[in-house]
């Protein structure tokens, strides 16, 4: 296990995480998805917020099984906060992508299936699959403009 230190872009808001980075995590999920999050879990007593707690706010989806913590000013993700029996319970999840001295690329990736709720099947070495849509807009019709 490792001391890591993190922070977001702009530095308003400074973590430290004890991680074992055998392997980052990637979900398909939406947010995660989305954001390309890459992931590392810990349980709550190794996680410490060194500064910028006023500077945070949260992001809470679907079945709220986690909580995505973001700087108020630059908008990075930098942790999430939830509970999973899968995961063992209580967890922080710590956006790899924001820790000092690591390049996530280089970490071995785990892979789960957050998008169908599929917990219980853990993680595995390939990607789980992502349903694809013809569309590109909340209202199911193309979004035009862009591109054209």
């Amino acid at each position: 296990m490792t001391k890591y230190q993190g922070s977001c872009h702009c530095g308003a808001v400074k973590f430290e995480a004890t991680l074992e980075l055998e392997f980052g995590t990637h979900c398909n999920c939406s947010i995660c998805t989305k954001t390309m999050w890459t992931g590392a879990h810990c349980k709550p007593p190794a996680f410490t917020l060194l500064a910028g707690e006023a500077e945070l706010t949260g992001y809470a989806w679907g079945h709220k099984v986690s909580t995505r913590y973001f700087c108020k000013h630059c908008g990075v993700q930098c942790f999430g906060k939830g509970s999973l029996a899968e995961l063992g319970g209580d967890f922080v999840s710590i956006n790899v992508n924001c820790l000092d001295g690591v390049d996530p690329h280089a970490l071995p990736l785990r892979h789960w299936d957050g998008r169908h709720d599929n917990w219980h099947a853990g993680m595995r070495e390939t990607p789980w699959p992502i349903s694809r849509s013809a569309t590109s807009s909340a209202s199911g019709r193309p979004i035009s403009g862009i591109n054209q």
